[in-house]
């Protein structure tokens, strides 16, 4: 574990959606291939995703389902973003997602600046986004927070500066979210490099070690479980 992660790992009372529910109305969500379970599941539209969810939800009287950190996922199949023939496959997952209602408020996880924004259009891709920059101590890295709303980015400016805990945006809808039932894909990025209102979410197996790396796992700092 490096002097980041350590970092991360010592920082406390962290929320990236909706302040007031606390974590114990959080509930664990597998949706990877070894899932039998999900595999069963009749998923054709992101409505029979958001219907899944619900019921999820419902059947623990959970308010959150979470999840998703280095997972090997189905769920890009579907989606040229990730599967476009010329190019290993992509799909592990390498933020955290956070599974909830639209229109539910997204925090900020740390003090920051706006780096940039975008709206990632197409299917299976982030639809609105927002990428935070940070610094402690020496060690400047950022957030991105997938699947907003498109009000989210519209009375932003880049070089902002945003507080620990302030609301930056709501969650979308599948309509604009890249189809999917509505959640934050939150992730913490060490080298951004040129990506501007965007950045790699899912990988291949071929690049996994190197994402890995400069993305840390997210639980790191919202300490979940």
């Amino acid at each position: 574990m490096n002097t980041l992660e350590v970092i991360l790992k010592n920082i406390q009372n962290v929320k990236v959606i909706e302040d007031s529910i606390d974590y114990v109305n959080y509930i664990p969500l597998d949706l990877s291939v070894s899932n039998t379970f999900f595999s069963k599941q009749e998923i054709a539209t992101s409505r029979d995703f958001e219907e899944f969810i619900e019921k999820y939800l419902a059947k623990d009287k959970s308010k959150v389902a979470f999840g998703g950190y280095n997972e090997e996922r189905n769920l890009y199949k579907r989606s040229t973003v990730f599967n476009d023939n010329e190019s290993a496959e992509r799909n592990i997952h390498i933020g955290l997602d956070l599974w909830i209602k639209a229109g539910t408020p997204v925090l900020a996880a740390l003090d920051g600046t706006i780096h940039s924004f975008k709206n990632n259009v197409g299917l299976g891709d982030y639809g609105p986004t927002i990428i935070l920059k940070h610094q402690i101590e020496n060690h400047f890295f950022y957030t991105l927070y997938g699947h907003l709303s498109l009000e989210s980015i519209t009375k932003i400016e880049i070089g902002d500066r945003i507080k620990k805990g302030q609301q930056i945006a709501t969650l979308g809808s599948s309509l604009i979210n890249g189809d999917y039932s509505p959640h934050l894909h939150f992730q913490i990025i060490k080298n951004i490099g040129a990506n501007f209102g965007d950045y790699p979410g899912v990988c291949s197996k071929n690049d996994l070690d190197y994402y890995l790396e400069n993305c840390p796992d997210p639980n790191l700092l919202l300490k979940i479980t």
